[in-house]
Parts: structure tokens; C-alpha cells; sequence
């Protein structure tokens, strides 16, 4: 049985933060196995970003708003104290290293190799060898070299990135998943809170996926026959969390 997870932003900032986790999550599947020239693929779609989007000011104010949060939740009864230290420590950590850190991406704008390479990668089938005869010799190093290199042009985001990861992962402890029912494949609700991502785990045997839309205080869910390519009108359970 395999469940699947489909997300939904309901704001743009969190749908910001999930490309760019997105993003994260590729450029480490390329350090655990050599795909060969598809690893510059997400590392220049992370530089178009960093570049077009000045996320720093943004990550800052969410981590202060999440460190005094769980400030406040320190004098609380029946809290898991620990695990809110935990939490505590690495936003702290997180935004001392973010506010100390370049603007990210900024050191490979001024790397020859990339820059070359970054303004061909748009250009379908403009990976040939005549093409780009630096890459050919590049991709011909050994793996455990490429590696090493790769895996300096990530660390240049990671300032960056690292705390992202740990926002999307508290906003996804804010609440558990419940069991619903989508009736005649339609599944609506509103919610007294703003909420930032909902979150649905589906049975990929039930050979549907959801269609979801909503903003802040109000989604629906769309259950979709993948076969078919429409609407589902079958009783569809599934599990559902609603993030603020």
C-alpha cells in the first residue's frame, strides 16, 4: 500500500517556501547519485529565485515570529519542554546564520563555469559537447570530485534554505492528519483560522489525485480519476491536515 501526500500553499509565501524546499530536495538526490549534467537543472532554477526574490527579509521575520512563539510557550503547562527547546535552539541558530551569510547564490554569479553554462541550459539540446565543451570535461571528473564541487555550490544556499526547511516542517506539526470523506468526489470546509497549506494522504490504489483550492479560510478538494482524466464521482477517503 503506498500513500501519497499532495500539499497545497494557500498564500504565496508559503508557496514560495515549498518550491524552493522543492528545490533543496532535488539538489540532494544529485549529491546521493551522479546524474550527470541534470544536477545544474535545480541549482540555476534556485539562482533564477535567489536572484528575482530578495527572501531574506521575509525568513527573518517568520523566524522571529516563531521564536518568540515558542518563548511563550516555555511557561505553558503541559508542554513538551524539551522539544520546545530544540526547536528554539535551531531557529536561533538558523537566524544568526542567515543574518551572517551573503546574500545566497551571490559567490556563483561570479563563477566563470556556471555562468557559462546557466545561459545555454535554456537552450533545448544545448548540452551537446560542441556546445558546451567545458561541461564535456567537467562531467569526465572523476564522481567523488564533481561531488565535492557540487556539493560547495549547494552550501552557498544553505544559510538560506535550512531555515525554510525547519518553517515548513514546524508549520506541518500545527496540526495532525483526520479522516474525511470526499462525497461524489468533492470534498469543501472553512476554517475560524488563516490557514498556510493543506496537506492530503491518499491510497495511490484508489487511481486518483486531488485538485485543491482555497484560500486562508475556505478550500475545496477535487478528486480526480487518473485513467480517465475527470471529475470522480465515488466516496473518497483519505486523510486530511489543515496547517495554519
Amino acid at each position: 500500500m503506498t500513500e501519497l501526500v499532495y500539499e497545497q500553499p494557500l498564500n504565496e509565501k508559503t508557496r514560495s517556501y515549498l518550491r524552493l524546499e522543492y528545490l533543496e530536495q532535488q539538489l540532494q538526490l544529485n549529491l546521493e547519485q551522479d546524474h550527470q549534467h541534470r544536477c545544474f537543472y535545480p541549482l540555476f532554477s534556485l539562482c533564477e529565485l535567489a536572484e528575482r526574490c530578495d527572501y531574506r527579509g521575509e525568513v527573518l521575520k517568520d523566524l522571529d515570529k516563531q521564536i518568540k512563539l515558542l518563548e511563550n510557550w516555555q511557561n505553558l503547562p503541559h508542554i513538551n519542554r524539551q522539544q520546545v527547546n530544540k526547536y528554539l535552539d535551531k531557529l536561533i541558530l538558523a537566524r544568526e546564520l542567515l543574518c551572517a551569510s551573503d546574500r545566497p547564490g551571490s559567490q556563483l554569479k561570479q563563477d566563470r563555469f556556471l555562468s557559462a553554462l546557466r545561459q545555454r541550459f535554456n537552450m533545448p539540446g544545448a548540452c551537446c559537447n560542441f556546445d558546451l565543451p567545458q561541461l564535456h570535461y567537467w562531467l569526465a571528473k572523476p564522481w567523488d570530485i564533481r561531488k565535492q564541487e557540487y556539493s560547495q555550490w549547494i552550501n552557498t544556499f544553505q544559510a538560506l534554505l535550512s531555515p525554510i526547511s525547519l518553517l515548513l516542517e514546524l508549520t506541518r506539526l500545527t496540526t495532525e492528519y483526520t479522516d474525511a470523506v470526499a462525497k461524489a468526489g468533492f470534498y469543501q470546509a472553512n476554517s475560524n483560522q488563516a490557514l498556510s497549506l493543506i496537506r492530503v494522504q491518499l491510497e495511490s490504489q484508489q487511481g486518483c489525485y486531488p485538485t485543491i483550492s482555497g484560500h486562508r479560510n475556505r478550500y475545496a478538494i477535487h478528486f480526480v480519476q487518473f485513467d480517465q482524466q475527470k471529475h470522480s464521482d465515488k466516496a473518497i477517503e483519505f486523510k486530511l491536515a489543515t496547517c495554519i
